[in-house]
């Protein structure tokens, strides 16, 4: 298995094809949301920006920036629900991107291709209220995505985004998982085959933790925040989404018990992890259960590490069958 490198490859810097590279253009964004413009404020160097700890403003400038780079003209989420940051979430569909162009092959010249279009199939567990991940691997690369949540009013919220988006339609589906102890199972069905599974996991072990993370993160935004727990963090999140009982570890670690059932089902499983000291648990689990490899995949936004792990149950000449035959055939 590949030596996973101490930093990411583009320190602080975004994924080269991640289209939101350098300083945001608000006066480009103002256009494509009426709302985006009452939120600009002077930074001290004297930029237009927007107060980042303000839920509503960090709302109207992700409506902005999906109009914008993904033609999804109508987005909203629920008060109180997980607001993402578009940046980073693009970066994990780019990086997975380029997991599949690695089992994908080489080219004659050398390079290796990126498969797009519908004849991808991948598969977003916890897809949310924002339906971000699915959006942004439909328009980035046209793949087809399937979406589950436990959540109603999640799930509902996600399909409406879907329905009021025509260029969406075709290319994401949604479904109720149904049994909040699952994760795959009555999701993925027999006749099923996924290219590649994404997943951005509760993090916190306990209401507490996930707040007291929520508090810290607020002041790192604004330094006036108070000490009593009762601001409001700009990138919301209700419980199931910021925790589960053990935290990350016993969410993946459930994972990947359940990605073994569907190993012939799926080329690679994904998920992003929070918090570096829980890698090597995670590695021990799946080194268990017999996967072919394992990848930790750093990235990075400005000073902010972040990282997915990637692993297949496919080993070198199996990944190669499966790339000919799903991805390479006319």
């Amino acid at each position: 298995m590949p030596k996973t490198p101490e930093k990411p490859a583009n320190q602080g810097k975004l994924h080269p094809r991640n289209l939101h590279q350098g300083f945001y253009n608000f006066d480009e964004l103002e256009a494509h949301c009426a709302d985006l413009k009452k939120h600009f404020k002077l930074s001290p160097n004297g930029r237009t920006t927007i107060d980042f700890s303000n839920n509503q403003a960090v709302i109207a400038l992700n409506q902005a920036l999906l109009a914008k780079f993904y033609q999804v003209k109508h987005w909203g989420i629920p008060a109180g629900y997980l607001c993402p940051p578009i940046p980073g979430r693009a970066d994990y569909i780019h990086y997975a991107a380029d997991l599949l162009a690695e089992t994908n092959g080489l080219t004659s010249s050398g390079e290796p291709t990126i498969p797009q279009g519908v004849k991808i199939h991948a598969l977003d567990i916890g897809t949310g209220a924002n339906c971000i991940y699915p959006i942004l691997a439909s328009q980035c690369y046209g793949w087809k995505m399937r979406g589950a949540e436990v959540d109603p009013i999640s799930l509902a919220s996600a399909k409406n985004i879907v329905q009021a988006n025509s260029n969406l339609t075709k290319r994401i589906s949604l479904v109720a998982q149904g049994n909040k102890g699952n994760i795959f199972k009555g999701v993925i069905q027999p006749q099923d085959l996924f290219d590649i599974t994404f997943c951005n996991p509760p993090f916190h072990a306990s209401s507490k933790e996930a707040a007291s993370g929520s508090l810290r993160k607020w002041k790192n935004l604004n330094a006036k925040a108070k000490e009593d727990g009762s601001v409001k963090l700009n990138f919301g999140g209700q419980g199931n989404e910021l925790w589960c009982e053990g935290g990350e570890v016993a969410f993946i670690k459930n994972m990947i018990n359940e990605s073994q059932i569907f190993k012939e089902q799926v080329c690679w499983f994904t998920t992003l992890v929070s918090k570096a000291g829980n890698l090597n648990q995670i590695k021990h689990q799946l080194k268990k259960k017999g996967v072919a490899d394992i990848r930790v995949v750093k990235m990075s936004q400005g000073v902010k590490i972040s990282r997915f792990i990637a692993w297949t149950f496919h080993d070198q000449q199996q990944l190669g069958l499966w790339a000919a035959r799903r991805w390479q055939t006319p």
